[in-house]
Order: C-alpha cells, then structure tokens, then sequence
C-alpha cells in the first residue's frame, strides 16, 4: 500500500511539474520593436470632413440617391491631391474603386476598403440621441452620427491619410486600390461589382483589408491589455424556415400537438442541440494568442489543453462571445402561428438563423437542423440566394498580415494581437474572391461602452480614434 501512495504521489507531482512548466512557457510572444508614428496629416480638417460626411444621409434602405450623389462629389472636391493621383471607377450601387498605380507592376496590388451606407435610425429613438444623428456634431472630444463608427470614420481616415501622402509626392512601389462600398448594409452587391470588375480586368490582389474587427479595450473580460483582433475570415449565413401544417380550428379541441407545438419543439431541440465546435482552425489561432495575456489560472487551462480541453471548451460555451467563436450559432430569430388566441394554427413557421463557423458547410448545416428536429412533419425551407458560406481562412505568415500588424504596433503601442474571426457579415466577403488573403480590422480603439453604439443610438467617434486610424493606414500605404 505504501508503494501505490509512493506511486500515486509521484505521478501527481509529475503531473503538477507538467502543467507547471507548460504555463511558464505559455506566455505572451515578444513583440517586435515598432517606432510610434505620426503622418503628420490635418486632423482638424480630417474632422471637419467626417462632420461633413456624416451630415449626408446615405442610408442603405430607401430611396436617399440624392445624398450618396452628394456625398460621392464631396469626396471629390474634399480630397483633391488623392482624386488627381488615382483613377476613379463608378461601379454598382453608390460604389467607387479607386486605382493608385504603382511603380513595380511585378508586384501584386493590395486593396483598402470602407462603405459610405449606413443603417437607417430607429424608430422611435430619435429624442434619445445626445445630438442629431445626421447633425456631424463635434462635441466633447468626439464626432457624432450615424456612420461614424460604422464606417465613414474609417473611409475618411483612409482618404485623409492619401490625401496628405499624395501631397508630399509620395509614389506607391505596389499598386493601391481604394474600394468604398455604397451598400455594404443590404448585401453589398457593391464589393461584389468590384470583384467582379477586379477579376475581369486579370487583378488578383496580394491582400485586401476592410471592416470586421477593433481594438478593443475592456471589453473582453478578464483581461487588462487592449487586444488588436485582427480577424482572417468571416462567418457565412444562412437562415432556415420551419413550417407545420396542421387542419387548424377550435382551441377548445386541440390535437396532441398543434402546428405551433410542433414547432416549438422543434426550436427548442436546435437551440438545446448546438453545432459541434472546438478550439481548432482559426478558433485554435485566436485562443493560443488571446490566452496568453490572461491571469494564471486561466493561463493553466489554455496551457494545458490536452488535459482541460473539455472544461475550457465548456467555459467558452457559456458567453455568447466567446462561444461565437468556438462554433456555427442558431439564432431562432422570427415566429408566426394563428391571428386570434382561441384558433388553432393551420400553418406555423419558425426562422432560424445561422452564423456558419469556417469548418461548417451550409449543406452541414442543413443535415444538422434535419437530424437535430428528427420530425418529417416539419417542412425545412432553404432559401439559398440569401446565404453565403464563411470565408477562406487567410494565412498570417504573409507581407501583408505582417504589415498590418506592425502598423497596429507603430499606432498603438504594445498591446495583444491576434488572429480573429468576424462574426457578422461584411464586404471582405466579396473582396476574398480576389485576393490571396483577406485581412479585417478598423484601427480604432472601442471600449465595452461603445458595443451598443453600432446600429444604436449615439455613435461616435473620438477625434483621437481618427487620429490613429489616419496614422493607421498612412503607415500601411509608405510601407507598398
């Protein structure tokens, strides 16, 4: 008996030296040096000019022609040196491609995108706005709007850092395309032109860089480092209706299971049955990185997954945003069933909608609602000319990711960066099908409070995020 304890207590402390060394080793990875810069560009005339942007109401739903018209002529005359430089291309729905012609035609061209639409206001939440959501009011420290954060902030950043860049003269080696989408909002038919003019016209872009991701600064709990996500894919889409039938009538003799039961039950067996997910693919790469800056408790498990993959698995299943993360999520989204309280149903329909994982297919998920429902009276409609399947996974060992993120360094300072994944739908979608990696991410710094912004009421923008955005993408540009 006394040998077993020997035993047993040896294997624990073998264990216990294990788990030890391997979170030693787990730490954040040495940055490389990165020299704060500063282009030097106007920021008082780069926010005189989002003021102005925001003041054009190019919302993506509705008939505002008149604004988008407005807003494309003002670019022009706002920007002057970048329009005189580079060749302009109108393409479908309000969208602009902009050509700025290298001197090295070897070299692959690369692709900066923004969109000019932008989400319609609430109803009913007008007099909750701290200013006039069209207004481009510059108070506090901050622009305010609709668009500001999302994502003429990013747009006009761009074209002020070209705009002063092209002032000094400045010759790009590589070719340089500008997109700004004019209906990323409903579908972004806009990029899609773009791809599509990029393909016929034999480019094929080293990368392109658009929306997706922030810095954020509290806003992932637990951690106290501002994390740069800069995220190489984005989720598909896809949404299912669920329809019962049933002979309807009196509620006063019911059947068994009326349609509206059926198909709750048929809800509640896909939102209790999620996708299978895991800590592999582009999860695996955001997690390794994301893991290291976390407090050592939490550093044991992501340390020692082949020992606690299980329990982190199930701990990342618990928050909403880190479970997007992990798999392909269902979202029952819309329910309809009888018009009056006292008839039954003759027809009841669900929509669910999900947000497909890389790994997942929409023909994956297609037999997962089948086989999870296991119900033949549940009719399973698929409207496919609305769903996308997620994006390619691009690589981080490229020129491109690298310069991305020592851009990030050289704007923020040290902070963790990672390799992320979008979990709504954007116009890098499109532009994946042309280039050879897809980069996402907007330099602006978001705090926890500024998640409810986006779409919401009192987006802003703070003259300092513009700031690092100009500084942002005029690094990214004197690096082609």
């Amino acid at each position: 008996m006394r040998r077993i304890f020997g035993w047993l207590f040896g294997a624990l402390f073998v264990l216990i030296a294990v788990l030890a060394f391997k979170t030693w080793q787990y730490k954040p990875e040495v940055q490389s040096e990165a020299t704060a810069f500063d282009l030097g560009a106007d920021l008082e005339r780069a926010t005189g000019a989002l003021s102005q942007a925001i003041r054009f109401e190019t919302i993506s739903q509705g008939d505002h022609q008149a604004a988008f018209d407005g807003f494309l002529a003002f670019l022009q005359s706002q920007f002057p040196k970048f329009h005189a430089t580079t060749e302009r291309t109108e393409l479908a729905n309000n969208t602009v491609l902009y050509k700025w012609a290298g001197s090295d035609p070897a070299l692959a061209p690369v692709l900066l995108a923004a969109h000019s639409d932008v989400v319609p206001i609430a109803f009913g939440s007008l007099d909750r706005w701290s200013y006039t959501p069209f207004s481009g009011e510059v108070a506090d420290g901050y622009v305010w709007g609709r668009g500001t954060l999302d994502n003429k902030g990013a747009l006009i950043a761009i074209l002020a850092a070209a705009e002063h860049v092209a002032a000094t003269g400045f010759a790009p080696q590589r070719t340089v395309y500008f997109s700004f989408g004019g209906d990323e909002e409903v579908g972004g038919k806009g990029a899609k032109s773009v791809a599509d003019h990029l393909i016929k016209s034999g480019v094929r872009l080293a990368w392109s860089l658009d929306e997706g991701s922030f810095v954020l600064d509290d806003v992932i709990p637990g951690l106290d480092v501002p994390v740069a996500s800069i995220n190489l894919s984005e989720k598909g889409y896809l949404t299912v209706t669920l329809i019962a039938e049933a002979a309807g009538g009196h509620s006063a003799l019911p059947p068994r299971i009326t349609a509206v039961g059926r198909i709750a039950r048929a809800v509640d067996r896909l939102q209790s049955t999620l996708m299978p997910g895991g800590l592999d693919g582009v999860s695996a790469e955001f997690f390794d990185k994301l893991g290291r800056y976390f407090s050592l408790e939490k550093r044991v498990l992501f340390a020692n997954q082949w020992l606690f993959s299980p329990v982190l698995e199930e701990v990342l299943s618990g928050a909403a945003t880190t479970n997007a993360m992990l798999r392909t999520t269902t979202a029952p989204t819309m329910l309809s069933g009888s018009n009056k309280e006292n008839v039954l149903a003759a027809r009841a329909t669900a929509k669910i909608n999900f947000r497909l994982h890389p790994r997942d297919s929409i023909d994956d998920v297609i037999a997962h609602v089948r086989e999870t429902i296991d119900d033949d009276q549940v009719v399973i409609e698929v409207n496919r000319d609305f769903a996308s399947e997620a994006s390619p996974v691009a690589p981080t060992d490229t020129e491109g990711f690298r310069q991305i993120e020592q851009a990030i360094y050289s704007t923020f300072g040290p902070l963790a960066s990672v390799p992320g994944l979008t979990i709504a739908a954007t116009d890098s979608r499109h532009y994946a099908q042309v280039a050879d990696a897809a980069y996402r991410i907007n330099p602006f710094i978001v705090k926890n409070d500024d998640i409810a912004r986006f779409h919401g009421i009192d987006e802003r923008l703070s003259i300092e995020n513009l700031n690092h955005g100009i500084n942002f993408f005029g690094k990214l540009l004197l690096d082609q």
